[in-house]
């Protein structure tokens, strides 16, 4: 893995952090599933995942602060299972990282990217879903670390945690809640996988580590701008932006890992 960083990309990862970081402030999730969609189009994936686990740290560290120290402790006993179980996968997740050739990578993230889409839109039912939902997604402990074990393995290759925000979804929890235990759970991974990244030597250099903690300056300020439109952007919106967003991001990453463009 390689990163040469010219002055037109850091332009353009500013751009892509901050637009991830204002998608996040406005709906509460998609910052590193936009943002590493975006870069990997750009860069090599494998790059893209570790260029962004930093700019996400710091995302979730700016989120987490909307969860009073009481409901702090109480979500994080009440989703310890799920929390521990993802720990495990996204360690296992980063180590098949640096062996997945980039072709395939690139289809990967761009076909989970369209997957998402398709499982998130409210437009077309899609047979089976549902059911499978309501047989996966129940609260409890096996659920949780079965959900959190696969969700943690595709998360610490991919940075897409997904399966994650739809189980935390699942838990009738408030949008003001939800988006504080989101940010906590992917807190809690995003700190194992800078230790974790920098123990596997998945970073190119000093330099990529230097721009991956830079990076973290415009997708704070994404959050904060988004935060400030959250209460004037409805359900529907948010939903219908962020979904064509990874739509567009997602054929051209399938089109550019099959050499189409």
């Amino acid at each position: 893995m390689s990163l040469t960083l010219s002055p037109a990309l850091v332009g353009i990862v500013a751009v892509v952090v901050f637009v991830a970081g204002a998608v996040n402030g406005v709906a509460g999730f998609g910052f590193a599933l936009v943002g590493t969609m975006a870069l990997a189009t750009t860069v090599d994936p494998a790059v893209a995942v570790v260029f962004m686990i930093l700019p996400i740290l710091s995302v979730n560290l700016s989120l987490v602060g909307d969860l009073s120290a009481p409901q702090l402790r109480s979500c994080g006993r009440r989703f310890a299972p799920l929390m521990g179980a993802a720990l495990v996968g996204t360690v296992v997740g980063l180590v098949a990282l640096d062996v997945v050739p980039e072709a395939p990578l690139r289809v990967g993230l761009g076909a989970v990217s369209l997957a998402f889409v398709v499982s998130a839109q409210e437009t077309v039912s899609v047979p089976g879903l549902e059911r499978a939902g309501e047989g996966c997604f129940v609260e409890s402990a096996p659920a949780m670390v079965a959900v959190g074990g696969v969700s943690g393995l595709l998360f610490g290759g991919t940075n897409v945690g997904v399966q994650l925000i739809a189980y935390l979804r699942s838990c009738e929890l408030s949008h003001g809640l939800f988006i504080g235990v989101v940010a906590m759970v992917f807190l809690g991974l995003n700190g194992v996988r800078v230790l974790a990244a920098g123990a596997l030597g998945l970073y190119p250099d000093v330099t990529v580590v230097l721009a991956s903690v830079g990076a973290a300056v415009p997708a704070v300020a994404g959050v904060a701008a988004g935060k400030r439109l959250r209460g004037a952007v409805g359900e529907r919106q948010r939903r219908t932006a962020v979904l064509a967003l990874l739509a567009v991001i997602g054929v051209r990453l399938v089109l550019g890992g099959l050499g189409v463009a």
